[in-house]
């Protein structure tokens, strides 16, 4: 039988943000792309539904700390007694080890969607830095080398220690999965201190943020018409963040009036810096719609507009004039 989590038996716990209330508004779509949703990877179809459908009251989890005594932290997972945690997926087919000789105290902001997603990492592991640094010395056990993540983490001055199998006299972790108030303030610091390390941006109409075939498949066929559709049309910039840094997203983003594009981690780079009155505009593939972005949208007040297209995550499209008419209800 596995050991409950940490999380559920720490007796020396305290809270850092109350959970919070929040009205969820609807998201804007044509009624007929509901059925054309087929598949989902987080929960189930009637919960992405829900979300989508909006116009309920719901309640964001506190934000919660959690102080260890002498726990190891072994291949990624946290082992206390009788209690553990993972971070990751172990790399060793067995949990047995050898208690680590290197000693340490500190406070752990990773997580494990964090771990596997870099736009968890940004929308989440990065807001729970700044407590880290505020209880203890952030640590952790990824290193910042992925894609863009070096330059946001010196851009929000992210400065912890790596550590790989080690054994703590004290650590502190954090549940700070809620969307709640506390969080939405952080949030909001950590656009102010994006904006604040780039070049000067104006507002425009929108951008196209292209996904093509990097990551999980989410493969658009027709991306690129699509993308030139927003551009010629709606004055839409179009940006590939593997040719560019984060400067220049930030730059294209900042003053977005939407940010648009094939649903993943790289409309995160938008997500992060546009005006609290944008709006995020997703494309999805029938098979693996999820809600997950709107969870932010609504948290920072923002709007969020979606389409499903036809096809699978392996090869996918959509009609212009389906995009058209949701942007249209957009602008309006």
């Amino acid at each position: 039988m596995p050991f409950p989590d940490i999380e559920a038996v720490s007796p020396d716990r305290w809270t850092i943000a109350p959970a919070t209330k929040r009205f969820i508004r609807p998201a804007t779509f044509l009624p007929h792309h509901l059925d054309r949703i087929r598949g989902t990877q987080f929960g189930s179809i009637a919960e992405v539904l829900k979300g989508f459908r909006g116009n309920y009251e719901t309640t964001q989890e506190a934000t919660i700390g959690y102080r260890l005594k002498n726990v190891d932290l072994i291949d990624g997972v946290i082992y206390a007694q009788k209690s553990s945690k993972s971070l990751k997926p172990r790399s060793r087919r067995l949990p047995f080890y050898t208690a680590p000789k290197e000693a340490a105290k500190g406070a752990l902001f990773e997580s494990w969607v964090g771990n596997r997603w870099f736009g968890n990492w940004l929308l989440d592991d990065c807001l729970t830095y700044p407590l880290a640094d505020e209880y203890g010395t952030p640590v952790t056990t990824r290193p910042i080398t992925r894609g863009h993540e070096p330059q946001y983490a010196r851009k929000l001055n992210l400065k912890p220690i790596y550590v790989g199998d080690v054994h703590f006299d004290e650590l502190i972790l954090f549940r700070d999965k809620g969307q709640n108030e506390g969080k939405r303030r952080r949030g909001i610091q950590i656009r102010e201190k994006l904006l604040a390390s780039a070049p000067p941006f104006s507002h425009h109409p929108g951008v196209f943020i292209l996904r093509g075939g990097k990551g999980d498949h989410r493969i658009l066929s027709n991306e690129m018409e699509i993308a030139q559709g927003f551009a010629s049309k709606y004055g839409f910039q179009i940006i590939d963040p593997t040719a560019s840094s984060v400067d220049d997203l930030i730059q294209a983003c900042a003053g977005a009036r939407v940010v648009a594009g094939v649903e993943g981690s790289q409309l995160v780079h938008g997500l992060t810096v546009m005006p609290k009155d944008a709006a995020l505009f997703v494309i999805q593939p029938a098979d693996r719609v999820v809600s997950v972005l709107k969870v932010i949208t609504d948290r920072q007040g923002q709007s969020f507009a979606f389409v499903v297209g036809e096809g699978t995550c392996e090869s996918f499209s959509v009609g212009w004039d389906d995009i058209d008419r949701t942007l249209d209800m957009v602008l309006r």
